[in-house]
C-alpha cells in the first residue's frame, strides 16, 4: 500500500486508516484480529482509535493485540481524547482532563507512547491556549509522537495551527478527522482550504458514506444494517434521501462501466482528493475490510471523477464563492 506523509510533517502513514470503533462492542477478539492482520499484510500501518468507542474497550482490544498480533512498532497507533459521554460536561478540553485521558489510553492500549494523539471535538468552555498547552505536554514528554485535532470548524482548525505555528517548540497541528465522501463535502467550504494552507493532512471518517455509498440501501433498509439498528438508525437516515439516492445511483453507473464494485468507487474517490492522507475504513468483520483493502490498484478516470464532482456538488455561496 502506498505510503503518504501525515500533512506537512515526517510521519508516513498508508493511505488507508483502520478504523476501530466497533470493536469491543460488534466486532469481538478474533475478527479484531482478523482485521488487524489482512490490514498490515496489505502494507496498512495507521490504526485509529479513541477513549471512548466502546467504553474503552476498543482501545484495550488493540492493546492486546499489540505485539502479540502484529509488531508494535510496524503500526501508527492514533486516538483521541476531549468526549466525556456520561459525564455532565460532554466535551472536556482542559489540561488535567486531557492529560489524565492520555494516560489512561495509554495504559489500555499498553504502550508508553501513541504516533497521533488527537483533540476528538472543540471544547467552548475551555480556552484554546490551555487545550492546545496539554498537546505540547504531551509531545514534549514523548507520551505522543505527533498531534491532531478532529471535528474543528474552518476557523477552529486555522486558528488552532496558527497559534501551534506562532512559536517555536509548540506541537504543530499535522492531521484533521472529518466527516467526508461524496454524500458529505461539507468540509470544502473552510476546513479544507484551511488544511491546505496550513499543511495538515485529512483523515476522513465515514468515507463510504455511513454505508450508503456501498448501494446496500437501494433496495430499502437491510435488516442486519446499522441503518435497522437502534443505535445507528439516525447516523444512517440522514443519507436514505432523494439527493443522495442520486449520488448513488450515479457511483452504481460508474462502478459498473469500471468493472468494481460502488464501495472501490466512493472510497478511490475520497482517498484521492486534494489534502486528503488516508480515509479511515471500519468493518465489523474481516470480510467487509477486505473489499476496502482491495482498491490499491484503482484510479478513477478523470472522466469518472468529474461526472461524481458534478452529482454531488455541495452547496455554497458568499463568502465561499465570491461574487455568486
Amino acid at each position: 500500500m502506498e505510503q503518504r506523509a501525515l500533512g506537512r510533517s515526517g510521519l508516513m502513514v498508508s493511505r488507508l486508516a483502520l478504523g476501530t470503533m466497533t470493536w469491543g462492542r460488534d466486532t469481538d477478539s478474533d475478527d479484531a484480529a482478523a482485521q488487524l492482520k489482512a490490514f498490515v499484510a496489505a502494507g496498512g500501518t495507521l490504526v485509529d482509535t479513541a477513549d471512548v468507542y466502546s467504553g474503552g474497550d476498543s482501545e484495550r482490544l488493540l492493546g492486546e493485540l499489540l505485539g502479540d498480533v502484529v509488531p508494535r512498532d510496524e503500526v501508527v497507533v492514533a486516538t483521541k481524547a476531549v468526549v466525556r459521554p456520561d459525564h455532565p460536561r460532554r466535551r472536556d478540553a482542559s489540561r488535567g482532563h486531557l492529560l489524565d485521558a492520555l494516560d489512561a489510553s495509554l495504559r489500555r492500549l499498553g504502550t508508553d507512547h501513541v504516533d497521533l494523539w488527537q483533540l476528538h471535538a472543540w471544547d467552548p468552555r475551555t480556552p484554546l491556549e490551555e487545550t492546545l498547552s496539554a498537546l505540547d505536554t504531551a509531545v514534549s514528554s514523548g507520551r505522543a509522537r505527533y498531534a491532531g485535532v478532529s471535528n474543528y470548524s474552518g476557523w477552529q482548525t486555522a486558528k488552532a495551527a496558527a497559534w501551534q505555528a506562532a512559536w517555536p517548540g509548540r506541537a504543530r497541528i499535522t492531521a484533521t478527522q472529518m466527516e467526508y465522501s461524496l454524500l458529505e463535502r461539507g468540509i470544502e467550504r473552510e476546513v479544507l482550504p484551511a488544511c491546505l494552507d496550513a499543511g495538515i493532512g485529512i483523515l476522513p471518517w465515514s468515507p463510504l458514506g455511513r454505508g450508503v455509498l456501498t448501494g446496500k440501501y437501494r433496495g430499502g433498509t437491510p435488516a442486519d444494517s446499522r441503518g435497522a439498528s437502534p443505535h445507528f438508525e439516525r447516523f444512517v437516515g440522514r443519507f436514505l434521501d432523494e439527493r443522495s439516492a442520486g449520488i448513488v445511483e450515479a457511483v452504481a453507473i460508474a462502478a459498473d462501466g469500471l468493472g468494481v464494485s460502488p464501495l472501490a468507487v466512493s472510497l478511490a474517490w475520497v482517498r484521492d482528493r486534494p489534502g486528503v492522507t488516508a480515509p479511515v475504513v471500519g468493518a465489523r468483520t474481516v470480510g467487509q475490510l477486505l473489499g476496502s483493502l482491495q482498491i490499491e490498484d484503482l484510479t478513477l478516470p478523470d472522466s469518472i471523477v468529474k461526472a461524481l464532482d458534478d452529482v454531488s456538488e455541495p452547496d455554497a455561496g458568499y463568502p465561499e464563492r465570491s461574487g455568486s
